[in-house]
Order: structure tokens, then sequence, then C-alpha cells
């Protein structure tokens, strides 16, 4: 018997389109009326998840979020479970990094904000920015307090760009911090210790459920972790070939109901 469902929020949650199916509503508030917890679990802050949680009609304390890859645990409400942060040292050195390889960079706090070393802004960290409705500010490491906490950095732009740059990255900053490909054109650094299933068991021992009472649903690399810890694992038919090779199985696309289908199908009672 299912009780939580972890959804990853981009290509998963949303169509192509970036908006809820109708469809999806439908699925997602019928596992609610089944007292069925629906976890968004992504790489945005809560102030990007939020916009979906009210139209989803899901709320307060009892209701939580995984956030920022899994660096941040909370309910809904703002209540934080756990977070593992990376200190302004960190910005310090991809900064620099970024700067020496002519990669677009930037940070974000735990309190949604985008902060941003260069002058001449990516047009991905203002998507970013815009997505998450997040302030946008341009400061160098100096500016920020030493003890200044970071939820996640980001190195964005084109693809393939992205796909030459990724081994260097990792080893540049590999194991001190662990390196994720979130999506075509993010790459995020991250608390070594964090990623999507070591949240998602975390706030499954807070909440006293097994693997095998939970599914994850998602669609890129990232999503493979809660892939591996969740007992019912499914990708989305538009996801990454990698990606579905964890799963127990494959749904549909984001633009074809694949979400609301699979739950229907692996969670829902009748």
């Amino acid at each position: 018997m299912i009780k939580l469902i972890a959804i990853d929020i981009d290509d998963t949650l949303l169509s192509s389109k970036h908006d809820l199916l109708p469809t999806t509503i439908d699925a997602i508030q019928a596992a609610l009326a089944q007292r069925i917890k629906i976890v968004l679990c992504t790489g945005r802050p809560l102030a990007g998840v939020t916009p979906f949680l009210k139209t989803l009609g899901i709320q307060g304390d009892d209701q939580f979020a995984i956030t920022y890859n899994g660096a941040v645990i909370e309910s809904v409400a703002g209540h934080i479970i756990a977070k593992r942060l990376i200190d302004n040292a960190a910005y310090h050195a991809m900064t620099t990094f970024g700067r020496t390889h002519q990669i677009p960079f930037n940070i974000v706090a735990p309190d949604s904000a985008i902060y941003t070393a260069d002058y001449d802004v990516n047009a991905f960290i203002v998507m970013q920015a815009a997505e998450n409705s997040a302030g946008l500010f341009i400061r160098q490491p100096d500016e920020l307090a030493s003890d200044f906490a970071i939820a996640k950095g980001s190195f964005v732009g084109d693809a393939t760009m992205l796909d030459q740059v990724a081994p260097m990255v990792t080893a540049a900053f590999s194991p001190q911090l662990a390196v994720i490909r979130t999506a075509p054109n993010f790459l995020e650094v991250v608390h070594p210790e964090v990623n999507k299933g070591a949240a998602l068991q975390q706030l499954a021992e807070h909440l006293q459920l097994t693997p095998q009472e939970i599914m994850a649903v998602g669609d890129e690399r990232n999503d493979i972790p809660m892939f591996d810890f969740a007992g019912t694992a499914i990708a989305m038919g538009n996801g990454n070939a990698i990606a579905k090779q964890h799963a127990d199985a494959v749904t549909d696309t984001n633009d074809n109901d694949g979400l609301a289908k699979a739950i229907r199908q692996y969670a829902l009672r009748a």
C-alpha cells in the first residue's frame, strides 16, 4: 500500500509547457483524498514550489517538500525538518572555477534568493530566478558574510558545453562536494551527503514509513537516488535513458498524462 508519492517537478509534474495538466491535478487530489502524502522532490527552492502546492491543494505542517535536490527537507508551511548546506568558501571556489573556465555560475541561498558574481548575467540564471519567484542579486563572495550558508551552486549554459565541462567540475569539487546533472542546462554542486534519495529516506524515517510504502516518479539522473530507495520507482516516458534503467516501470510522457497514469495504476486504491 503506497502511503507517500515523491514527485519530481520539471518534466514530471509539469508538462513541456511548464504547466499542470488537469489530469495531473485530478490524480494528485484523488491520492490526497486517500490520505497519501504527495511530496514534491525538486532542485527548486520552496518559493518555486509553492505555486504548485497551492494549485494542488497541498498545505499544512503535515505535508512536506524536498527542495534543492535534497539539501532541505521541510513542511510546506516552512518548518525545517533537516538541512545540509555548504559554506561561503565553496562560493569562492566555484566562482573562481567558473571565471577561469568561462562557465556561468550562481548559488541559491536557503531563503530561495539567487546570487551570482557575474555582472553579465546568463539567461539561464535569469530564467531560474523568474521560474522560482526568487530574488536575483549580484554579489561577490567577499561581499557576503563568512558564515553565509548555501543550499546549492549551479553551473549553467548550453547542454553541449556542460557535457564537455562536467568531468572537470566533478574532478575539481568531488568528493568534498557532490556534483549532480539535474537537467541538460544545469550542473549543480551540493553538500556531499545531499541527494533526493538520502532526503527521501530521512523523511521516510521521520514519518515512520518503509520504502515499500513509497513511490517515486521522475525523469532525470538526479532522480535515480530516490528511485533506488523507493519501493516503487516510475520513470517518465520522456525521461533520461539512464534514469529509466533504474526504474521499476516507465509510464507515458509528461504531455500525455504520464504522471496521472502512474498514480492511478500503482498508488490509488479503487
